[in-house]
């Protein structure tokens, strides 16, 4: 196999967040609430809040930075081992965050 792959990854750490929450547990959170009603309604009373869509999900995760290298296509089945070795040459990895995960990666 002739030519290049564009890989793209992060960084894992122990201390990274994912929480999928959804509107119904937001509008029942009575600070949430109060919130909302004063930032978009001011004075306006005997509100109810409520919505129409059952399954929204809002995600809370820890933002992570990218970081992309080019492999050759042959190398394919190596690819977590290249954007390790990547990261090591780069000095990215730290306390806690010693992993990565391939987040795409593109033919050139």
């Amino acid at each position: 196999m002739q030519g290049k792959i564009k890989v793209t990854y992060h960084l894992i750490c122990d201390n990274d967040t994912y929480e999928e929450i959804s509107l119904q547990q937001i509008l029942e959170n009575e600070k949430i609430v109060k919130l909302l009603k004063s930032e978009f309604a001011k004075g306006v009373r005997n509100l109810a809040l409520s919505t129409n869509a059952s399954d929204a999900q809002v995600i809370l995760s820890t933002q992570k930075e990218l970081y992309t290298f080019e492999a050759q296509k042959k190398d394919f089945a190596d690819l977590i081992e290249l954007a390790e070795e990547d990261a090591k040459a780069r000095k990215l990895f730290k306390k806690g965050c010693e992993a990565v995960a391939i987040v795409d990666f593109i033919t050139l």
